[in-house]
């Protein structure tokens, strides 16, 4: 009996000893202050605002105090890594008070509260996504038949109405209340289920899983991408990370960290 209770004492230590060891995660799902409509669903100019408005600015500013209570050490942000000097140029410019903050959530939440809390870098780990060759060849190849007939089919959005796109709240209940709404995790969820319809159910001839690798392509690869270039940061045990990136993306990021056995993903909405 000794033997078998030192045992589940030992047991249970170690799996103790590994949740420390794994590096918290904090993943921020934004909207586009910025509103550049590069995504599937825009939003409409009328149904915009100006997050320069001194009322969105105190908004912002509480939204970073929230965010410091978790104190993290890195920052990631959505932005090509390819640009990380470009980043890095204008961080530094801004913390030698040579550079006004622009309308995008990287400059708004990212420079304004690494600055504040002494940060000198913010990671750029965006990527996208890589298509086999049977979607290459008619996204960018010579069938210019094959691709009118899929792109009429993307455009069409016949799933629409089972689609999870509900109303944007942040013009009428704040920055604040809408980050809450798309950090929640079953809203989370419902989103992956938009890249589960529509153009992933296309075939370009029948039987054949064109709409599957469009998405895998589009989608799930460039999250991994994502997740693949975090992993490259180099941490140490006292770190913890703030990831700031458009809502949608977290359906498969926040599932990637859940599951990892580096990373122990920490709820937003905790600090929000």
């Amino acid at each position: 009996m000794k033997f078998y209770i030192l045992l589940f004492s030992l047991l249970f230590t170690l799996q103790i000893n590994a949740q420390e060891n794994k590096t918290k995660v904090l993943t921020l799902g934004t909207f586009h202050f910025n509103f550049p409509n590069k995504d599937f669903v825009q939003t409409e100019e009328s149904n915009q605002i100006d997050v320069l408005e001194p009322e969105h600015q105190e908004e912002i500013m509480l939204i970073v105090e929230k965010l410091k209570n978790f104190n993290p050490s890195i920052i990631v942000i959505e932005h090509p890594s390819s640009k990380q000097q470009e980043v890095d140029s204008l961080f530094n410019s801004y913390l030698a008070d040579e550079y006004d903050l622009k309308r995008n959530e990287r400059d708004q939440i990212g420079f304004r509260l690494a600055k504040q809390i002494g940060i000198k870098k913010l990671y750029c780990v965006d990527e996208w996504g890589t298509f086999n060759q049977q979607v290459e060849n008619v996204l960018f190849g010579n069938d210019s038949i094959e691709k009118k007939k899929f792109t009429k089919y993307y455009q069409s959005d016949l799933d629409s109405s089972r689609k999870y796109n509900p109303k944007k709240i942040f013009k009428e209940k704040g920055i604040l209340t809408e980050l809450k709404r798309l950090n929640d995790p079953e809203n989370i969820k419902k989103s992956l289920g938009n890249y589960l319809i529509g153009p992933f159910t296309y075939e370009s001839e029948t039987g054949d899983f064109f709409g599957v690798n469009f998405e895998t392509g589009r989608w799930f690869n460039r999250n991994l991408k994502i997740f693949r270039n975090i992993q490259r940061i180099k941490v140490r045990p006292e770190d913890k990370i703030l990831v700031i990136y458009g809502a949608g993306h977290m359906n498969v990021l926040n599932l990637l960290f859940e599951s990892s056995p580096e990373y122990q993903l920490v709820e937003s909405n905790d600090f929000l």
